[in-house]
C-alpha cells in the first residue's frame, strides 16, 4: 500500500528536482536597517541586549582561547566566529527548558542560557571543577541545569538522538521541544536522513538547525552536493522547512520562534537552513588558507553578524559607543582573569576515571585503575603532580575489589 496520492500518466516523465528554488528569509540589512516591507520581530530591549551580550562574549572568548591554544596553554579549540547570529538568535527563540543538542560550534547558545565564563574555562582545562571530570576534549561542553546535552565528537550522532529525545517530550506533554545543530557537512551523514524520517513518521517536536557555512572542514559545498543546499531534502520527508540569512539575527530569531510553535503546538518537525560563513578556521588544527581565498573571507567579514545587530541596536537607541567600549573591556578582562584561575586548578582525582558508569565500579575497572596507579608510581615525572600524589597509595576502591583479593593489584 502506498501513502502517496498522484495521477496516472502514460508516458515516462523524469523530474529533475530543480524546478524551483527556496528563497532566503531576511529582515535586517548590514547597515542595521530593515528591508523594505520587513517588520522586526517582537523583541524587547532587554532580550535584544541579552542576545547581543552573548554574541560579543562568544567572539571575545573565541579570540582569547585560540590565542591560548597557540601559546600551548590549551590543547584544542573551535571558534563560532561569524556564526554567532545563527546560533544565539535561534537559542534565544526557545524556551530555556527546551533541550539543545549541539555539534561543537554552539558555545554561544550555552552562553546565552547563562553558562558562566568560569564554567567554560573549567571544561576547557579539564580541571577538578569540570562537569565532565576532564574526560572530554576542550569545547565539549554540557550542562544538565541549562538543558544542553554534552557534546559528542562523532559527527551527526546528536541528530537522531534529538529525534528520540523529542519523542519523549511528546509523550511527556510538557510543551517543550528539542533543537539540534549541525553543519551542512554533517547533513551528508546517514544519521541526518534517519533522524528526519523518524521525526516526520512519529511527528515529534524537534527543530533541525543546519548551519550552512559553506565548508565541511575544507570541502566546499559545491563538492558536497549538487542540489540547492540542504533545505530541499525536507521535502523528501514531508517536513516543514525554511531557509534564513544566518547572519541576520532578527530573521533567525523569528524563523525559530515560528518553528518552535509548529513543533510544540502541532508536533511538526522543522528543518531550518541558516546560510552563514565560518570566518575562522574549522578548528585550531586547520589552516583555511589552503582551500579558500582572503578575498572571499573579506567579503564575508563585511557581513559580520555582530556588527549588523549592533547597528540595529544603535538605530533603536538601545546601544552606544560608550557601552560598547565598556562591554568589550569588561569581557576581555573577565575571560583573561578567569582563564588564569581555571588553569591553576588541580586535575580531577584519578579515581574519578572509573566512576559515573556503574553504581559501584566493577572488579575489572578497579583492576585497571590499580594498574594505572602502579604505572604512575613508576614514572611520576611523566604525569601531573596531582595524579602522581594521589597514586602514592593503592586505591581505596582496589582494596575491596576481587582483583586485590586475587593478588592482581599490579604492585
Amino acid at each position: 500500500m502506498t501513502t502517496t496520492t498522484s495521477s496516472l500518466v502514460h508516458s515516462p516523465t523524469f523530474l529533475k528536482g530543480d524546478e524551483f528554488s527556496i528563497d532566503t528569509f531576511a529582515l535586517l540589512k548590514q547597515d542595521g536597517s530593515l528591508f523594505e516591507g520587513a517588520a522586526a520581530p517582537d523583541l524587547d530591549r532587554d532580550k535584544a541586549l541579552r542576545i547581543y551580550h552573548a554574541m560579543v562574549f562568544t567572539r571575545v572568548l573565541d579570540e582569547r582561547m585560540l590565542a591560548a591554544q597557540r601559546q600551548g596553554r590549551l590543547s584544542f579549540y573551535m571558534q563560532c566566529t561569524g556564526e554567532e547570529a545563527a546560533v544565539i538568535g535561534s537559542a534565544a527563540a526557545l524556551d530555556d527548558q527546551d533541550m539543545i543538542m549541539a555539534q561543537y560550534r554552539e558555545q554561544g547558545a550555552l552562553a546565552y542560557r547563562g553558562f558562566s565564563c568560569d564554567e567554560f574555562m573549567n571544561q576547557m582545562f579539564g580541571n577538578a571543577r569540570d562537569y565532565g571530570k576532564g574526560r572530554q576534549m576542550p569545547i565539549h561542553y554540557g550542562s544538565a541545569e541549562l538543558h544542553y546535552m554534552t557534546i559528542s565528537s562523532p559527527l551527526a550522532t546528536q541528530i537522531p538522538q534529538a529525534t528520540g529525545y523529542a519523542y519523549g517530550q511528546k509523550l511527556a506533554g510538557d510543551g517543550h521541544c528539542t533543537i539540534t545543530y549541525f553543519g551542512e557537512g554533517a547533513a551528508s551523514e546517514g544519521d541526518f536522513h534517519a533522524a528526519l524520517n523518524m521525526a516526520t513518521v512519529h511527528k515529534v517536536p524537534v527543530i533541525f538547525f543546519c548551519r550552512n557555512n559553506g565548508y565541511a572542514i575544507s570541502t566546499p559545498a559545491v563538492e558536497q552536493f549538487a542540489a540547492d543546499g540542504v533545505a530541499p531534502r525536507a521535502f523528501g520527508y514531508k517536513m516543514r522547512v525554511i531557509r534564513v540569512d544566518g547572519n541576520d539575527v532578527l530573521a533567525v530569531y523569528q524563523a525559530t520562534m515560528e518553528a518552535r510553535r509548529l513543533a510544540v503546538e502541532h508536533n511538526q518537525p522543522v528543518l531550518i537552513e541558516a546560510m552563514t560563513y565560518r570566518l575562522a578556521a574549522h578548528s585550531s588544527s586547520d589552516d583555511p588558507s589552503g582551500y579558500r581565498s582572503k578575498k572571499e573571507e573579506e567579503a564575508w567579514r563585511e557581513k559580520d553578524p555582530i556588527l549588523r545587530l549592533r547597528r540595529w541596536l544603535e538605530s533603536c537607541q538601545w546601544w552606544s559607543d560608550e557601552e560598547e567600549k565598556a562591554l568589550q573591556e569588561r569581557l576581555r578582562r573577565e575571560v583573561l582573569e578567569t582563564m588564569k584561575v581555571a588553569q591553576k586548578r588541580p586535575a580531577p582525582p584519578l579515581e574519578s576515571l572509573v566512576t559515573d558508569v556503574y553504581d559501584t565500579p566493577t572488579p575489572q575497572l578497579n583492576e585497571q585503575l590499580a594498574k594505572l596507579e602502579a604505572h604512575i608510581r613508576l614514572y611520576p615525572e611523566a604525569y601531573p603532580k596531582s595524579a602522581a600524589q594521589c597514586s602514592t597509595e593503592p586505591s581505596a576502591q582496589m582494596a575491596n575489589s576481587s582483583g586485590a583479593e586475587n593478588g592482581q593489584g599490579g604492585h
